[in-house]
């Protein structure tokens, strides 16, 4: 699937080149105005795309929930069969091989991460995004059997358990300390994340919010690559899913902006109480970007890439036990 993916003929193109970008969990062939995304066959966490079945059915959710935000982008689901002599072909009539979602092609410039790394995250810019995300949040289906103090406990049992194979990268003394402070921030907000999740602040949201799942898509801030393989990984406190943007702003050193955001987001969508859980939310998200770092330098071919990304996961530690600081207080700690 690789190679023919990777080849302009197989897109009906005389000529031009295919980029090819590799995430975690998919491969992303651009190719002239498109993007053709085709899930690894792999286990990884709570995303099972072992078998074509699995993932055919993951191509169709994520039609679905990114339809919600970015529906101008996600174009359809293209089957990719054997030809009559024998090469994959997209569509046909032949054995089914395996399925790519297909996504108009937007130019890498414009992922917010390469704004932020660029300071060209406005305050209009920003505040145009928060008032995106929480009509996004207004609108989505609750899910109140999902979420409270219980779903957390078990996110932090297994990310605790996942940061542990780094501990020579990350320190023992670190991650005992990270484990100390959210266990006991947990305690403390257990209460409340439960009267959250009976007020219907459980809803379907995003999932992975982060500044390099947002593009500016014809000036208009877009969300898209949201969680479609778990309902649970997706189906959270929205203040959940919004930290992992505010996490991302202040560890890019980038409080103002985040600020900016986190006003246009209570003006439309106001928190009263749920700001105080929020610093656990901004620790929880850093640590699971720890540790999709500390996995992502392990599989770096490069020493320089692999340097980079363990130079990351440690920052990204350190902010996570910084977010659980006694005196760090929620919404005044963007200021």
């Amino acid at each position: 699937m690789i190679n023919f993916l990777s080849h302009p003929e197989s897109y009906g193109l005389c000529k031009g080149e295919v980029k090819r970008i590799d995430t975690h969990c998919s491969v992303v062939f651009l190719a002239a105005d498109r993007a053709y995304k085709l899930k690894r066959a792999i286990r990884y966490g709570d995303a099972d795309y072992t078998v074509l079945a699995k993932r055919r059915a993951a191509c169709a959710s994520e039609l679905v929930v990114n339809r919600r935000t970015a529906p101008q982008l996600y174009l359809g689901v293209y089957t990719i069969c054997r030809g009559p002599d024998g090469t994959p072909a997209f569509g046909g009539s032949g054995p089914l091989l395996d399925y790519v979602v297909v996504m108009r092609r937007f130019a890498q410039e414009d992922l917010f991460d390469h704004l932020a790394e660029t300071g060209q995250l406005t305050s209009n810019l920003m505040q145009t995004l928060g008032r995106i995300i929480a009509q996004f949040h207004k609108r989505a289906a609750r899910r109140p059997q999902h979420g409270g103090g219980i779903a957390l406990q078990r996110v932090i049992a297994e990310h605790v358990r996942a940061l542990s194979r780094h501990v020579d990268l990350l320190g023992e003394v670190e991650l005992a300390q990270l484990n100390r402070r959210l266990h006991a921030a947990l305690a403390r907000a257990t209460p409340q994340l439960n009267r959250r999740r009976h007020a219907g602040k459980i809803r379907r949201c995003h999932g992975d919010l982060r500044l390099a799942n947002i593009c500016l898509w014809r000036g208009r801030p877009t969300l898209f690559d949201a969680v479609e393989f778990s309902e649970a990984v997706g189906s959270i406190d929205v203040l959940y899913d919004l930290a992992f943007l505010l996490m991302d702003l202040c560890v890019f050193g980038l409080r103002a902006s985040a600020k900016a955001l986190f006003d246009a987001y209570l003006k439309f969508f106001p928190e009263h109480e749920g700001i105080m859980v929020l610093p656990l939310f901004l620790a929880l998200r850093a640590s699971m970007r720890t540790l999709a770092l500390a996995d992502s330098a392990q599989r770096q071919p490069g020493s320089t890439q692999a340097t980079k990304k363990r130079a990351q996961a440690q920052q990204h530690l350190r902010a996570a036990i910084d977010f659980l600081a006694p005196n760090y207080e929620g919404r005044r700690a963007l200021h």
